[in-house]
């Protein structure tokens, strides 16, 4: 019961945002769906992605680029904790070909706010995505991925070509960077 009541919250969390611009993570293939045009967002909003772009994201590519997808939220201890070394990592390899994902399963009301600083405080905000999962069908997540049912987070999914390695809980930097190391 509690697993339940738990993926319902963070389905919730997953579907109260909506993408309204690529960040440059985002594969070629995917487009982007603009927040309905009644709706104020300010200009700096952090883009949202729905179903079919989240599936893009973590779809396998026909590249040579390592695809990093974390899914957090800001409320999560173990997420929060990992992501100084996603942060490191990614500044050790700048210029590589290595693209990092954040995407937010935080509620659609801590987007502009617990979301938005979170990003500014990291200096991620060009990665980090917003998605609102309260609309999608319980079994959405174990359709894009092989192991994770949305039940837990943090969520990472390592992707290069046909290889992937996905991790559900906390990854230490020893973890990140041996699973980096995998792909070369």
């Amino acid at each position: 019961m509690k697993k339940l009541i738990f993926s319902t919250l963070i389905l919730t969390a997953l579907f109260s945002c909506k993408k309204n611009e690529t960040p440059d993570q985002l594969t070629e293939e995917t487009t982007t769906e603009t927040v309905d045009s009644s709706a104020v967002t300010p200009a700096n909003a952090l883009p949202e992605v729905n179903q079919e772009q989240l599936k893009a994201m973590v779809a396998p590519q026909k590249n040579d680029t390592i695809y990093v997808t974390n899914f957090f939220a800001t409320w999560c201890g173990p997420c929060m904790k990992e992501i100084p070394h996603f942060k490191e990592k990614m500044e050790e390899l700048k210029g590589k070909p290595v693209k990092f994902t954040f995407v937010s399963v935080d509620a659609k009301e801590d987007w502009n706010t617990a979301v938005s600083d979170f990003a500014d405080e990291y200096n991620i905000r060009k990665n980090v995505v917003l998605f609102d999962a309260s609309m999608i069908a319980p079994d959405y997540f174990t359709t894009i991925t092989k192991t994770w049912d949305g039940g837990s987070i943090p969520f990472t999914v390592i992707k290069k070509g046909d290889k992937e390695i996905e991790t559900v809980g906390m990854m230490s930097k020893e973890d990140l960077d041996a699973k980096l190391n995998s792909f070369k």
